[in-house]
Order: C-alpha cells, then structure tokens, then sequence
C-alpha cells in the first residue's frame, strides 16, 4: 500500500530544518510513500530553504501553487500526488506523525474512503490550545455536528487520511482557504463514502506565527458550509 503525505508551506522558514527532520523518520515506518510540499506562493524565502534541506531525499516533492490560498494548495497536492492514500498534514507539526502512521494502517486495513482524526475525544490529547479558538471551535463545529445529523466533532481539523480516488470524485473543490477541511469531511458524509473516526493529540505552535485568522475566515466557513447543506439537500432529494 502507498500513501501520498500533502503539505501546504507558506512563509515558514524558520520551521523548514524542524520540520524536515521529523519528517525523516516516515522512512523507518512506510514502505512506499512521498512527501509533497505545496509551497503557497511563499514571500520570503522558504521555497529556495525547502529545495536546499531537501535535495538529497527522493520521497520530498515540492510543487507550487498557481493561485494564493490553502484550498488551492490542497487542490494542487491532490492532482499532483501519486500514492494510493493521501493524507494531510500542518507543516507546523502541529499534529502527531504516529497519528499519521497509525491513520494510514487503519484505512488501508479496513479499505475505508477515510479516517477521521478528532482531537476532542476522551482519549484525545490537546496542549497549548488557545482558550478563545478552542471555545469558537466547540461552538463551531458543534454546530456543525447538528446541521448534519453527524457522529463526528472535529470538521474543521485539517489532519484526516482519505483514499486518493475517493478524493477525485469530490472535485471541484470550491473552498479558497482553510474551509477547504469543512468541505471534504462533509462531501465524504453527505455523499456517503465510508470513514471511521478516532482519537488523535494535537499540539499548538511554539515557533513561527499562526496562518489561520478567525475574523477572515468566518464568511468563508458559513459559505462552505452552505454549500455542503445544499448539496445534501440535493442529494436527499435524488434518493426520494
């Protein structure tokens, strides 16, 4: 089995030789894999850091984005990824890379469309979580859970594992930023494709700043999640 490991990179050189070096110890725990870095029309000068702590290891890929913004990153990563499996993943290690590894024994084992990772069960582990994002998600993606009549709690978490050509069939991808991670889980449930959801840690960043700003992205949430509502609605109707 292969799996295909996509991140986004957007103005982070000083977490490139961090990051580059965790990432190393996938070769001791996957057989086929590859890493594919989507730089995101970077500023500074991550992408020349990313080609140089790269270079000498042939599972690194690295693409650029055509447009600014992390929904066509991720869109880029998915058309550009070769693997069986696909998985995202923070550059910014936000998220455990045994939860990576032990996400994609589960999907490949149980032949599941997706596994979703939920930071919010009881044997989940969450540190460094800021009090006001941390209320704003409970509320949010509560919310979120109703709407859609749905058992999981975790929506708008980036880090889930799907199957590449389970992922195909959800193009297009309209989302432009990080309510690229709503759009996915809901068109995986609304269109029901087979996940299974477990308990996953969750760390916040000590280096470098967050990319992620709730007052932009409000609108851009409530529009894909309209979205994905209309299509269930859509969908529902199909089936009568």
């Amino acid at each position: 089995m292969s799996l295909s490991i996509i991140i986004p990179v957007y103005n982070e050189s000083s977490q490139i030789p961090i990051t580059i070096k965790k990432l190393s110890v996938l070769k001791n725990e996957l057989n086929d894999f590859e890493i594919v870095f989507i730089d995101n029309l970077s500023s500074d000068d991550t992408l020349k850091k990313l080609k140089f702590y790269t270079k000498k290891k042939s599972y690194f890929k690295i693409y650029k984005s055509k447009k600014r913004g992390l929904g066509s990153a991720i869109s880029t990563g998915i058309i550009k990824s070769k693997k069986k499996y696909v998985c995202v993943f923070m550059f910014d290690l936000s998220d455990d890379i045994k939860d990576l590894v032990k996400y994609f024994k589960i999907i490949s084992k149980n032949k599941l469309d997706a596994v979703f990772g939920s930071r919010f069960l009881s044997q989940s582990k969450v540190k460094n979580y800021p009090k006001h994002k941390l209320i704003l998600n409970r509320f949010i993606n509560n919310i979120i859970k109703l709407i859609f009549l749905s058992d999981y709690n975790d929506f708008t978490n980036a880090f889930k594992i799907y199957k590449r050509s389970t992922l195909n069939k959800l193009f297009p991808l309209v989302s432009e930023n990080f309510n690229i991670f709503l759009e996915i889980p809901l068109k995986i449930i609304t269109r029901n494709f087979s996940y299974k959801i477990i308990p996953i840690n969750w760390t916040g960043r000590k280096k470098g700043a967050s990319k992620f700003k709730i007052k932009e992205l409000g609108s851009m949430y409530l529009f894909t999640l309209l979205y994905c509502l209309f299509e269930k609605i859509l969908i529902r109707k199909n089936e009568i």
